[in-house]
């Protein structure tokens, strides 16, 4: 700001390097480092005409953070450093105005004790609220200088009660205030908010000592905080508060209640029309919205800080679309203002008004699918069903979920669930639908017999209303009020720029042809995972037959069932085909363990129902269930094995792909290219057994049909073998490769998904894992495999076609590691995919600025 020829104060900066260096050394500055501040501090004493701790003269400090990522109100600052007895003392004579003077000797004991020393301002506040009792006034404001006065003696009391000793050497005040916003860079609240805001990799805060100056010297002077643009439309106006004879954290720390910045047009007209041009400057510098701290000082402006403004996703996009039509910025740089998280916000209902709620969360889990759901309670997904049918919204409270769910999850507008991770099975679903979701959920009690869930000390019954936040994972009882989704002009305008700048291409993970529309509704370029399993919980019907399959004893029997299934597999696959006109489809062959497809229950009554459904002999349904039974069933007959031992299940469901591809080419609606991807590939053989099935099929198919449609046939590599062995699977046969994400992060990591909720927090707090690998791809680990597959594949096939499907496609700094590797897709979640986009975009810029 000084630079560009600002009103600041002077003052000098000590490095983010001196930060890093000062933690790894035990808290002790480097040497030298504090003989070249007090080498700076001469500087800003001859400026000021003043002198630190010279009563004639006084200069005061503030000491402020300033990291290179905006972490607004995270870490620590001290004002009116510089005050003891005799500085109160010459300032107040100095000044002719000791009410000011003793006023900020009384705010530095107050801050520089809580933030520096340890004493809790609690203490402070209780004397400050005495005396202003003792006197009968209701504002600090209406204190005098002798109330004052007294206060700063009360003050000095409370450090003596504590047994702090408070240093009069203003030096001292000054190299413990430095000392103090390091520290500050890794309290528990600075390292939350990097967490959650996936802020990493900088080496600390930087130290700001700057010279004092004053709005709390009377009705002339004030101190206020402003923002170029509406932080929450992106309107440009300047929006801000402002508060005469106060200091700054009377404004931020809500000490007063401050009036709106325009009322300073009439109180100070002069600083008004200065500020003005002032932050229209600033923008104008940043190229984007600004958020300033000012001092007013007896009618003269002061700048104390800015910093580029935190604001809303739809503010985010206004903003950034206003910048190109004022000719601020380019439309790549403005892309770059634009974060994934401001489009994530903008694709999910919202509450209308989220602080309304605060009083009615129960409690939080993990924020699995972003959005705001509310319903009222059910604990089962046919209650869901049910509840549906009856036209009313509902809520799925259950202690976890499973496939045969989805029904029940499809119908609710939400799900809350006591066990589970970012990845277990109700999140990824959730999110494939769109639908607001919190997992994880430590200590809620699901008493579905009872009819009732207790959570936080808060008991709902069944029927009662509840409200989730799938963006905090705040549950909330009550049924609060939500607001649609619509993308604005200034979204499609911006999602429009970020598909011009990108390489990758994105894909979307869809099962139905309601999803494979939304998928295309959100921009995504085709599916890139087609899991054919969820179709068949679609009605009772197919799972009947599913069921009939399963227990089948011989081939022919297990035919027959098949031969049920593929009608409804041929029907759906068509209308996804039709719904993705012109786009490649990718399929995946049926991939989880076949005791999924199986009720739950006590097995005596689960057998005595199948055996009923299907005509099964009783003891022969419960030889069956219990040869299903394994001990780690996500290792185990699941994926590419089911169709080595029962290949004539991948044989109908690739008859029933190609099938559905020539019905739809002839009515001229067919995919650009069909996928079929053999899923929990570890060798060649197994890989190339499918080959054969599947071309079998597609050759009867084209021949039945008179045509032939374009595929290939490829294989999820989610096993640490296959990324080992990529050359000679490319060699044998595989046109492409999808990582699964999610099985791969799983076995390289020997974590299981469904149970990591539990350790994983724990190693997130302690440091152990940076961030959860099943959310944001493991780089390090997972990624390497990945590379290494990338590149042993494309040895063998040039032309291989590399995506990743699992669920950190939709992750921004995964997509960005995708990008870096060249990989040609990432396939997502529908309702994620404009987030891929705008990542995908972020990644290639990123590529073209190194």
């Amino acid at each position: 700001m000084c630079s560009i020829g600002l009103s600041c104060p002077p003052g000098l900066t000590v490095t983010t390097d001196v930060c890093a260096r000062f933690h790894k050394s035990g808290k002790e500055l480097p040497p030298g480092v504090f003989d070249e501040v007090l080498e700076g501090l001469t500087v800003i004493e001859d400026e000021m005409d003043r002198r630190l701790g010279d009563p004639s003269a006084p200069l005061l400090l503030s000491v402020r953070s300033g990291a290179a990522v905006s972490m607004p109100g995270m870490m620590d600052t001290v004002l009116n450093l510089g005050m003891n007895d005799a500085v109160a003392a010459g300032l107040a004579e100095q000044s002719g105005n000791p009410r000011f003077a003793y006023d900020s000797y009384r705010r530095f004991l107050d801050m520089f004790g809580d933030v520096v020393m340890g004493v809790p301002h609690g203490l402070f506040e209780a004397e400050l609220e005495g005396i202003k009792a003792k006197r009968g006034v209701t504002e600090d404001t209406e204190l005098t200088a002798d109330d004052l006065k007294e206060l700063v003696e009360a003050y000095k009391g409370v450090y003596a009660a504590r047994g702090t000793a408070f240093p009069e050497d203003p030096l001292e005040q000054l190299r413990l205030s430095i000392f103090a916003v390091f520290d500050s860079w890794e309290s528990d609240r600075a390292n939350k908010y990097r967490a959650i805001n996936k802020i990493s990799g900088l080496e600390g805060t930087a130290v700001n000592v700057q010279a004092m100056v004053f709005g709390n010297m009377g009705e002339s002077s004030g101190t206020g905080v402003c923002f170029t643009r509406d932080p929450s439309t992106g309107e440009a106006y300047l929006y801000g508060e402002y508060l005469v004879d106060a200091q700054g954290e009377d404004v931020v720390a809500g000490i007063r209640t401050p009036e709106p910045i325009e009322t300073m047009a009439k109180a100070l007209p002069q600083a008004y029309e200065e500020l003005l041009n002032n932050t229209s400057l600033l923008e104008r510098h940043y190229k984007d919205m600004q958020d300033i701290e000012f001092t007013v000082q007896d009618g003269r402006l002061y700048m104390l800080q800015c910093r580029s403004g935190k604001r809303t996703g739809a503010g985010a996009v206004k903003i950034a679309a206003d910048m190109v039509k004022e000719g601020l910025r380019s439309t790549e740089e403005a892309l770059k203002i634009v974060e994934p998280g401001h489009i994530d916000q903008l694709l999910h209902p919202q509450f209308k008004d989220e602080a309304a709620y605060k009083p009615n969360v129960m409690g939080k889990g993990l924020p699995a699918s972003p959005g705001a759901a509310v319903g009222r309670v059910v604990f089962s997904a046919a209650d869901a069903e049910a509840m549906k049918a009856r036209g009313e919204p509902c809520v799925l409270v259950t202690i976890d979920t499973s496939p045969e769910d989805v029904g029940g999850m499809h119908a609710a507008e939400g799900v809350v669930t006591a066990r589970g991770g970012m990845t277990s099975h109700a999140a990824v679903v959730a999110r494939g639908w769109g639908k607001p979701c919190v997992c994880g959920c430590d200590g809620l009690r699901v008493d579905s017999e009872a009819g009732e869930v207790e959570f936080g000390g808060v008991t709902l019954l069944e029927g009662d209303w509840i409200s989730l936040n799938g963006a905090t994972g705040e549950v909330i009882s009550g049924r609060q009020e939500l607001s649609a989704a619509e993308p604005s002009p200034e979204l499609l305008q911006v999602m429009s720029w970020a598909d011009e700048a990108r390489n990758l291409n994105v894909l979307a993970n869809a099962d139905t042809p309601a999803d494979a529309a939304a998928a295309r509704a959100n921009g995504a370029e085709g599916i890139g995972l087609c899991r054919t399993e969820h179709m068949f919980f679609e009605s009772d019907a197919r799972l009947l037959s599913v069921r009939k399959m399963i227990l089948a004893e011989a081939k022919e029997q297990r035919q027959v069932a098949l031969d049920e299934l593929l009608p409804f597999q041929r029907g759906d696959f068509e209308g996804i085909f039709r719904a993705m006109q012109g786009l490649p489809v990718a399929v995946r062959l049926m991939d989880p363990p076949l005791h999924e497809f199986l009720p739950d229950g006590e097995l005596e009554e689960v057998c005595e129902g199948l055996a009923a459904d299907t005509g099964v002999d009783v003891n022969a349904v419960l030889a069956r269930v219990e040869s299903l039974e394994e001990t780690n069933p996500m290792l185990g007959f699941r994926g590419c094995r089911l169709g080595v031992a029962y290949p004539e299940l991948p044989a109908m469901q690739a008859r029933a792909v190609f099938e559905a591809a020539c019905a739809a080419d002839a009515a001229g609606e067919c995919p650009s290219s069909i996928d079929v991807m053999v899923p929990l590939v570890g060798t060649v053989a197994e890989l190339a057994h499918h080959i054969q099935i599947i071309r079998d099929a597609a050759d009867a198919a084209f021949v039945a049909h008179g045509k032939s449609v374009a595929y290939r046939v490829g294989t999820m590599v989610e096993i640490p073998r296959a990324c080992l062995i990529a050359d000679e699977l490319a060699a044998a046969g595989a046109e492409f490769f999808s990582f699964g994400t999610n099985d791969l992060t799983q076995m390289t990591f020997g974590y299981s998904r469904d149970d990591a909720s539990r350790f994983i927090p724990t190693y997130l707090e302690e440091g152990v894992l940076a961030a959860d690998p099943f959310e944001v791809l493991d780089q390090e680990g997972v990624g390497q495999l990945i590379q290494m597959a990338t590149e042993r594949g494309r040895s063998a096939r040039a032309d291989i076609k590399v995506g990743v499907c699992g669920e950190q496609g939709g992750e921004p700094s995964s997509v960005a590691f995708c990008d870096r590797l060249g990989l040609d897709y990432v396939s997502c979640s529908p309702f994620r995919v404009p987030i891929a986009r705008l990542a995908a975009a972020h990644a290639a810029l990123a590529a073209r600025d190194a």
